[in-house]
């Protein structure tokens, strides 16, 4: 099977132990994540050949992020190192009513000060059957958004499937030029985008029109309007009943009707981060192996469900595990 490129900033991730607050915390676990390099972690230990391309500070850090994806079977033989900083989060989790809380120190990092030049996607690209990229990436800096468009541009060339998780993060876009400027023209080189109505509404100024009973629909159907090579749009939609406990299901959109999954209730939450990476690898995942919308929508949820009782930012649920939870057991009966 040829592989699955995937490019964006990882960053380090400090926790405290537990459920602890940082103004409590003398201490704190350390891990590595970024959406993009999530998504290809999973694949990878599902099976799927991945590749994740960044650039990181050729320092210890940076090595230590770069293995901690190696590690998972995550092909990082076309990541960049050079001077900077790795950009750094920092994770409160919650419970019941406390919410769980990110702080970001990502300013200035070696991706951000990244050199579009430096990655040759004809190479990297060569042997890959899908691209994927997130809104973060785009925002993070001129250069990193330049490499995006260039990553975009040589995979339409050679026929690979570009996918998108839209993912406006408003605080990001600090280098003088706005999302509505810079997205539009990365969108229009996608198959496959993880879009909603808030994200529309931000990126796009799309909002619902009144033309079909759901909201979401109406938008989809004027992004598709404005985008001709978008071939299905895709969402999740989360019920927060607490920060312990939601509901998950998605949908999609392929220009002529909506397909909706089953919703699977997450009763106790471990670890939420990274839950959509999840789902988008699971999506991907069902793409490839099932060629089958609706069941690769359901493998998505239920991948991404299974996510939120893993700690760290991929998911390291199993086949079997995800195809369990699929097919409707949320028992977690023991193994033996």
């Amino acid at each position: 099977m040829k592989k699955v490129v995937t490019f964006g900033e990882i960053m380090g991730r400090l926790s405290p132990p537990g459920y602890g607050r940082i103004i409590q915390s003398q201490s704190f676990n350390i891990t590595f994540g970024g959406g993009e390099a999530n998504v290809a972690g999973s694949l990878a230990h599902l099976g799927i050949p991945a590749s994740h391309v960044t650039r990181f500070p050729s320092n210890e850090l940076g090595k230590a992020a770069a293995g901690y994806y190696q590690r998972v079977g995550v092909d990082t033989s076309d990541i960049q190192f050079g001077e900077g900083r790795l950009g750094l989060y920092f994770v409160e989790f919650g419970a019941a009513m406390r919410p769980s809380k990110v702080t970001y120190d990502r300013a200035d990092s070696a991706f951000a000060n990244l050199d579009p030049s430096d990655f040759h996607w004809h190479e990297i690209l060569k042997d890959a059957c899908w691209f994927h990229w997130t809104g973060i990436s785009p925002a993070i800096s001129e250069s990193a958004a330049q490499a995006v468009r260039d990553a975009i541009a040589v995979a339409n060339e050679l026929g690979i499937t570009v996918s998108a998780d839209v993912n406006y993060r408003k605080n990001l876009w600090q280098y003088g030029t706005s999302v509505q400027e810079v997205m539009p023209e990365l969108i229009a080189g996608c198959d496959i985008i993880v879009c909603g109505k808030g994200d529309a509404e931000d990126i796009l100024n799309i909002v619902p029109d009144g033309s079909t009973k759901s909201g979401w629909e109406s938008v989809c159907k004027q992004i598709m309007e404005q985008f001709p090579r978008l071939k299905k749009i895709i969402n999740t939609k989360r019920g927060q009943i607490s920060a312990s406990q939601n509901t998950l299901s998605a949908a999609s959109y392929n220009g002529e009707k909506v397909l909706k999954s089953d919703t699977v209730e997450i009763s106790q939450i471990v670890d939420r981060i990274g839950g959509g990476d999840a789902f988008m690898a699971g999506y991907i995942y069902g793409n490839l192996i099932y060629c089958d919308e609706a069941k690769s929508l359901a493998f998505g949820v239920a991948a991404s469900a299974l996510k939120h009782t893993i700690e760290g930012d991929i998911n390291l649920a199993n086949l079997d595990e995800i195809e369990t939870v699929m097919n409707g057991d949320l028992t977690g009966r023991l193994k033996r």
